[in-house]
């Protein structure tokens, strides 16, 4: 069944939020005491955020489903934020092998303005290999994908564009840290230039936009210039307290903000961009989008923390919005909690049932009749010299090996045959007399093919094992075993796992067959078994069966 799509995914900074009261934000050399909280009367508080998370949190509150994908400590940070993501009913795709979860210190003046010191732990670590490796089945899930320019290298937010771009999904990039700050610390100016230019829509801070577009004062033309300089669909300048400026195609508007009574200003811009996300969702005119992210936007101020409390707050957005919005309402109920990568035990599940599923319809469709013959060529080239060998490439090179080794065994000689090496000189090793096994699921691997053509050419008989019957390999060969796998498993379906499975459950049907025409005692097995467990039994064994004769 197709896994259920996302309106919108995200990966960037999940961090735990330390909240701190203070009177003003010091400077330099400056001592000052906290202040406590004035609901716990403690301190310090603790909160689920970070950037990308809070944003598919707020997206949550708009109706939207979301998801969010990175790397995280295996701490108790970790299990804090996934308590958060599941409270919303937030999809996650993680990985749990990250230095530390983020976490961030956060100091909040009477005002509600505040300084933030972040420490990024596994945010940071995330690789562009592990973005395409470990999570590309869920980034493709999405109809947008939103991701930050903040704590991931630029080069892991480049890959998200680029295998985004490759699968025709939209992207939005948030710049949540001027261009000064973002080259050194997190990559160069090439990969910068770069990530703007692949965002489909650009959302910079203030801050970041002036630098961006070499400074200037009037948010509209700067958005203009940024857009005009990278290409983007649209730029959407966040300006606090004023509002928002967007320009896009036929589009050039000033957005004013809400007036509302600010206790800490942390969340805003993330709750912006989850609004300018739902009003994508909904297909909204620029304008309309504006007002939208800025009502969640003023929503957020309101309370400590920029991670969205509940529900509850959804009816305050709309309230401050004030106009008709058919939002999706969201459900909790239907929206089982993702397995997280380290945490996957419903999907190996799964993966148990239908190998078993497969094997069990691999056996009813098996032709024994085939293994019979296989046993007959095999014995009869035996007897005028001949000899088997056993090929494969990739996986099914190893299976190959094991086949070569089982036979062996129990009585029946075989080589491991290396089928590139077979094309530079290794050929010399098969004579006319002898039988050659090729393994191969799909039956049309180039080096495979050419090494059973070579192997044909030298007189000797081949017998395909394959998945394929029509394939090039099962035309080559004398004879050929069927194995279809139609279902591998995994979160891809792509690795070859079943089909793996089925071979050997193949090869050691086949090595049954041959243990029994060639007469195999236990004498013999132990004879050839020296060392191991098996072979102290085999020898157990066969000193008992001699004692009972001699009795």
């Amino acid at each position: 069944m197709a896994e259920e799509k996302l309106d919108v995914v995200g990966c960037g900074s999940m961090v735990v939020d330390l909240f701190y009261r203070t009177p003003r934000i010091i400077r330099a050399d400056e001592k000052i005491l906290l202040r406590a909280h004035t609901a716990s009367a403690a301190i310090e508080r603790t909160q689920v955020g970070g950037l990308v998370l809070n944003h598919v949190g707020w997206g949550r509150i708009l109706g939207l489903k979301t998801g969010i994908f990175g790397k995280m400590g295996d701490d108790r940070n970790g299990e804090f934020l996934r308590d958060g993501m599941d409270r919303l009913g937030i999809r996650h795709h993680l990985t749990f092998d990250g230095t530390a979860t983020a976490f961030a210190t956060i100091f909040v003046d009477a005002a509600g303005d505040r300084a933030i010191y972040m420490a990024r732990g596994a945010t940071g670590e995330l690789t562009p290999a592990e973005v395409r490796n470990r999570h590309g089945a869920f980034i493709r899930r999405a109809n947008l994908v939103s991701t930050e320019i903040s704590q991931l290298p630029l080069r892991t937010v480049i890959a998200i564009l680029l295998f985004a771009r490759t699968h025709s999904i939209p992207t939005i990039l948030d710049v949540d840290v001027p261009p000064s700050d973002a080259i050194g610390s997190l990559g160069t100016r090439a990969e910068l230039e770069r990530a703007l230019k692949l965002a489909t829509w650009l959302k910079p801070s203030k801050a970041a936009a002036r630098e961006i577009a070499g400074n200037g004062r009037d948010p509209l033309k700067i958005a203009d210039a940024i857009r005009a300089k990278y290409g983007n669909r649209a730029v959407i300048i966040t300006e606090g307290d004023k509002g928002c400026s967007i320009v896009a195609r036929d589009t050039s508007v000033r957005v004013p903000a809400f007036k509302v009574k600010q206790v800490d200003s942390t969340g805003a811009g993330d709750a912006f961009l989850a609004g300018v996300c739902a009003g994508l969702r909904l297909g909204l005119p620029w304008e309309k989008i504006g007002r939208l992210a800025n009502a969640a936007g003023a929503v957020a101020v309101t309370r400590l923390g920029a991670f969205p409390s509940g529900f509850e707050v959804r009816e305050e957005i709309l309230d401050i919005y004030a106009e008709p919005l058919a939002l999706p309402t969201p459900r909790l109920d239907a929206e089982p909690r993702e397995a997280a990568i380290g945490d996957s035990t419903g999907e190996v599940e799964k993966f148990f049932d239908l190998a078993l599923a497969e094997l069990a319809a691999l056996r009813g469709s098996l032709n024994i009749a085939a293994i019979s013959r296989t046993v007959e060529i095999i014995r009869t080239a035996l007897g005028r010299g001949g000899r088997v060998h056993v090929t494969g490439v990739g996986k099914p090179e190893h299976v190959a090996r094991y086949a070569a080794s089982v036979f062996c065994s129990v009585g029946t000689p075989a080589t491991f045959l290396h089928a590139t090496e077979t094309l530079h000189g290794s050929l010399g090793q098969v004579h006319p007399r002898d039988i050659v096994i090729a393994i191969s699921n799909s039956g049309s691997t180039d080096e495979l093919l050419s090494t059973a053509t070579a192997i044909r050419e030298q007189g000797a008989q081949l017998i395909a094992i394959t998945g394929n019957k029509d394939s090039s390999l099962a035309q080559l060969a004398d004879l050929v075993i069927h194995v279809p796998v139609p279902n591998e498993g995994g979160g891809l379906g792509l690795a070859p796992r079943i089909s793996v499975l089925g071979e050997v459950f193949v090869l050691a049907g086949l090595s049954v067959a041959l243990e029994l025409a060639h007469g195999l005692t236990v004498e013999e097995y132990s004879r050839w078994h020296r060392a191991g467990a098996i072979g102290e039994a085999a020898r157990r064994l066969a000193e008992t069966r001699t004692s009972s004769r001699r009795a």
